[in-house]
């Protein structure tokens, strides 16, 4: 039995009455089950919903799940683990002039990218296609990210986290984010399942507070400059000089500064996040020159889909072979069926083995660090031939 201690009551009285306007007695949070709530005064709800976050199992694999390159050893490469981080401290950099809810940003950011697939959006996009061919539905990580959190692991975080998490999608800009209002969970669920079976309901989601709306752009303001840091550390490109940048600039530093104090003045005393035209021009004309130049080129999109693309087609059809033949002595049990099953047991009542086969694999696959992954295919296939990564030395 878990034993969890307490403050006095006196000393609670007394800290609620000297912080009563305060963040601290911040009380809007929607749960699934409000009665289930751990909130205290020294924990607030999204402070709850944040320690969920970071002690799920998955929050770790974030360490080795890279952005953008691939099949390289170099540790100056961004990894998720950092990704999160600078959206998070972008977005609280917004959030703390804005007057928003500081914990409830830090939620979002940390959970955003948690069902992210390993190999960047090249193995969101294989596993999709894996996916879609059995089953005709879709996998979108920001999709999964929700799954994981509420349904893999049912944490019972807020409504507005698991709603900032799913309409975090940066890979579509906007010039202003007018927060879409918040719904119920019945209607959460339903927008959850539309967006398994079309693509255009999960590309016009608008987060429905502000803290999600910061998040969302911030998550864009996090990669722009820090993947062309990345593509000189790797040689793909010579110096961010042949990237243009007169009003946003073109280095990380200025570009994260620039976008911060733009979106501030036009923000500020408002009711949605938004920039000045010029600056969302410039900021949509960036990540253009990224995938031209980093995200489309033949070093990553070309060969990190030309090696992995069947890696992810046998895996997948491996793996189903495993879970319908039910032998629990096989690698997705183990490792997988039997890790939820004994991790989860505090926050899901369900024998997590009943699920559909598809989506176990696809909860699995989706759950692999880069090396996992390709170490179960030298295990799984070890005839095939082995994957190497450029060394520290080439």
């Amino acid at each position: 039995m878990l034993n969890y201690k307490s403050l006095s009551k006196k000393l609670q009285e007394e800290i609620a009455n000297n912080t009563k306007d305060t963040f601290l007695t911040a009380n809007d949070a929607i749960r699934r089950n409000n009665k289930n709530s751990s909130a205290s005064l020294w924990r607030p709800e999204y402070v709850c919903d944040i320690e969920r976050i970071i002690h799920s199992p998955y929050y770790n694999r974030y360490t080795d799940k890279t952005q953008v390159f691939s099949f390289m050893k170099n540790d100056d490469i961004s990894r998720r683990a950092l990704h999160v981080q600078l959206v998070s401290r972008i977005a609280k950099n917004i959030g703390r002039i804005l007057g928003l809810n500081l914990d409830l940003i830090e939620a979002i950011s940390l959970g955003h990218d948690i069902g992210h697939t390993p190999f960047g959006h090249t193995g969101e996009t294989l596993l999709s296609n894996q996916y879609k061919k059995r089953t005709g539905r879709y996998f979108f990580h920001n999709l999964h990210s929700v799954r994981v959190l509420d349904e893999i692991f049912n944490y019972n975080l807020s409504l507005q986290t698991l709603d900032g998490i799913l309409c975090h999608n940066g890979e579509f800009e906007k010039l202003e984010y007018v927060p879409s209002g918040l719904m119920s969970f019945d209607e959460f669920d339903k927008i959850v399942e539309s967006c398994y079976t079309s693509p255009k309901v999960i590309n016009s989601l608008i987060p429905s507070t502000l803290e999600g709306c910061v998040v969302r752009i911030s998550d864009i303001i996090a990669y722009i400059g820090k993947d062309r840091q990345d593509a000189i550390k790797t040689g793909l490109i010579d110096s961010e000089e042949i990237f243009s940048g007169d009003t946003i600039g073109k280095y990380n530093a200025e570009i994260i500064n620039n976008l911060i104090v733009n979106i501030i003045e036009n923000s500020y005393g408002k009711d949605k996040i938004c920039m000045d035209k010029d600056v969302f021009s410039e900021l949509r004309a960036a990540k253009e020159e990224n995938y031209r130049l980093i995200y489309h080129s033949s070093q990553v999109a070309g060969y990190t889909k030309r090696v992995l693309e069947p890696m992810f087609e046998a895996m997948y059809g491996e793996l189903l072979d495993m879970v319908k033949s039910g032998n629990k002595d096989s690698v997705i049990y183990t490792h997988h069926i039997d890790y939820i099953n004994q991790r989860g047991k505090h926050y899901r009542k369900d024998d997590y083995s009943k699920t559909d086969p598809d989506r176990i694999v696809t909860d699995f696959i989706a759950s692999m660090t880069d090396d996992y992954f390709i170490d179960l295919y030298h295990y799984l296939f070890p005839d095939k031939e082995k994957i190497t990564y450029t060394s520290y030395f080439d």
